[in-house]
């Protein structure tokens, strides 16, 4: 087995007096999916937001090819490249398509992600690249989020609740992209409550419950009645 690209060990994060995460663990590995279910209040987008910098945690509990990287900042992090789609997917309203895609790639970090090959990926983003960001529908708007932060050139892409809201058909649209975005060299972490969607794309799926860690296992041995237990506390 390859050492994996991220690995968090026993993480714990607060909110000032409140845990949200008690010693939770997971591993991804170079080229693999992992999906991370639970129900609202898990500490799901906690988990994300302390591998992104976004919420500190102990400089050990969070390792990135090999580095530690707890204690840094969001900027420091995305350098290093991990790059996450926010819930919510928080484009500049005032900016145009294009431009929210330029902001992505500020960093100049090299890979195979360009304005060009994110409107190969997303081909309605090319048509509209000029409108503003606010104009778009959800779909579209998710295609930017995403196309943003694939501009960092990311080893590892966070992807926190990219259905959310959307219609099926679009969100079929946006797992569709997946396969080539791992094809081109990057990890996924992908926060998801639509757990049949999550169980087809993940390679390992991790269930959290109320911040800890209630099931691991590679997606196609987990059965339903195993995850509707830990998802539930049944």
């Amino acid at each position: 087995m390859p050492e994996p690209l991220l690995d968090v060990r026993a993480l714990d994060a607060f909110y000032g007096d409140f845990q949200a995460l008690f010693g939770v663990s997971l591993r991804v590995r170079p080229g693999e999916v992992v999906a991370v279910i639970g129900a609202n209040g898990a500490g799901k987008s906690t988990l994300l937001k302390c591998i992104a910098g976004v919420t500190a945690s102990r400089r050990d509990a969070i390792v990135f090819d090999g580095e530690p990287t707890g204690d840094e900042p969001a900027h420091a992090v995305v350098a290093r490249g991990i790059a996450l789609v926010p819930e919510g997917r928080r484009l500049f309203p005032s900016l145009s398509v294009e431009e929210n895609l330029l902001i992505g790639g500020q960093l100049g970090r090299a890979g195979p992600w360009s304005l060009p090959r994110i409107y190969e990926l997303f081909p309605a983003l090319a048509e509209r690249r000029h409108v503003p960001s606010t104009s778009l529908s959800g779909g579209e708007q998710q295609m930017v989020a995403l196309g943003r932060a694939l501009m960092s050139n990311p080893k590892l892409l966070l992807c926190d609740e990219i259905s959310l809201g959307l219609a099926p058909i679009v969100v079929r649209e946006v797992y569709a992209r997946l396969p080539s975005i791992v094809a081109e060299g990057s990890s996924l972490v992908i926060v998801e409550q639509d757990i049949v969607q999550a169980l087809k794309a993940a390679n390992q799926v991790y269930c959290l419950q109320e911040g800890r860690i209630a099931l691991a296992g590679a997606a196609a041995t987990l059965t339903r009645e195993a995850i509707s237990a830990a998802y539930f506390g049944a």
